[in-house]
């Protein structure tokens, strides 16, 4: 499935937060740009660099007013170990239908082990404060994606 088209509004979402508290895209139209990361799974080694770097980075964001969402099939109850483990500073959205990665043309065929199976193809979108999809991020190591992601909001003039 193809990323939605740069420029048009982001695919509009509702999920369940860490806590189970509705979190949804439209909450931030008007206030802040969002950044949006899907990571395939919580507790895992790829996706715990992939968060920590964004912790870490928290300062950075708030400097720049983005909100960063990380988005994964994961239940909600699977949420608070892994932010309560790596003493995550974000929200973290349960797509476990994955029909919010379906919209954002993140959903589809992997490859992993030498085997091929559908799943979350991890993948950033940032999105201006208007709602529009400023960029979409599928090339990117876990270890740098805070950098990159910063260095993209950079460009965009965020």
């Amino acid at each position: 499935m193809p990323y939605p088209k740069i420029g048009n509004m982001a695919p509009a979402f509702s999920l369940k937060d860490q806590d189970g508290n509705t979190v949804s895209l439209k909450d931030f139209k008007g206030k802040s740009p969002v950044a949006i990361f899907f990571y395939p799974k919580a507790l895992t080694p790829g996706c715990t660099v992939q968060a920590c770097g964004i912790r870490d980075s928290k300062k950075d964001f708030e400097k720049r007013k983005v909100v960063v969402l990380g988005i994964s099939p994961d239940p909600v109850a699977r949420l608070p170990k892994f932010i309560e483990k790596h003493d995550l500073n974000f929200p973290l959205l349960s797509d476990e239908d994955h029909a919010v990665a379906d919209k954002y043309g993140c959903w589809g065929m992997k490859k992993f082990m030498g085997k091929e199976f559908m799943g979350l193809i991890r993948t950033t979108y940032i999105i201006g404060k208007d709602g529009r999809l400023l960029k979409v991020m599928d090339k990117f190591k876990t270890k740098t994606h805070h950098g990159d992601l910063l260095a993209e909001l950079d460009e965009l003039g965020i």
